[in-house]
C-alpha cells in the first residue's frame, strides 16, 4: 500500500481548512484516510501557533512506515525540523515562455533594423 502524508481540505468555499493525513496514495484527496495527524489553516497568520498543529510522534511512525509526504508537507516537516531540507532546482521556472521568448527576437529584430540605417550614416 503506497503511503502519503498530505492535506485533506475541509472548510467552505473561500474559506480553506486542511487536515494533515496519512492515507492511501490511491484515494481521493479528500476521502478516506488512515489517520489525522493534525491541521493546518492557511488563513491565519504565519507567526500564529495555530497555523499548523501536527502530531510529530506519529509523523515519526508514518515517516518510519514509508509514508511519503506531498511537497507542501514536507515544507511543514522541514519548518518543524522533523526531516532534512530538501534542495529544489526547477530549472524551467525562471526561463521565459515560448511567446516571451518570440517577442525579444523581434524586438531585437527591430533594434538591430533601427541601429543599422543609423550604424551606416555614421560611418559614411
Amino acid at each position: 500500500m503506497a503511503m502519503k502524508i498530505r492535506l485533506a481540505r475541509g472548510g467552505s468555499k473561500k474559506r480553506p481548512h486542511y487536515a494533515i493525513v496519512a492515507s492511501d496514495s490511491r484515494m481521493p484527496r479528500d476521502g478516506r484516510f488512515i489517520e489525522k495527524l493534525g491541521t493546518y489553516n492557511p488563513l491565519l497568520p504565519k507567526d500564529s501557533e495555530d497555523r499548523i498543529k501536527m502530531n510529530l510522534e506519529r509523523v515519526q511512525y508514518w515517516l518510519g512506515q514509508g509514508a511519503q509526504p506531498t511537497d507542501r508537507v514536507a515544507r511543514f516537516l522541514e519548518a518543524a525540523g522533523v526531516k532534512e531540507k530538501a534542495e529544489r532546482k526547477n530549472l524551467k521556472k525562471g526561463e521565459p515562455g515560448k511567446a516571451a521568448k518570440e517577442r525579444a527576437e523581434k524586438r531585437a529584430a527591430r533594434e538591430a533594423a533601427a541601429n543599422a540605417p543609423a550604424e551606416e550614416a555614421a560611418s559614411e
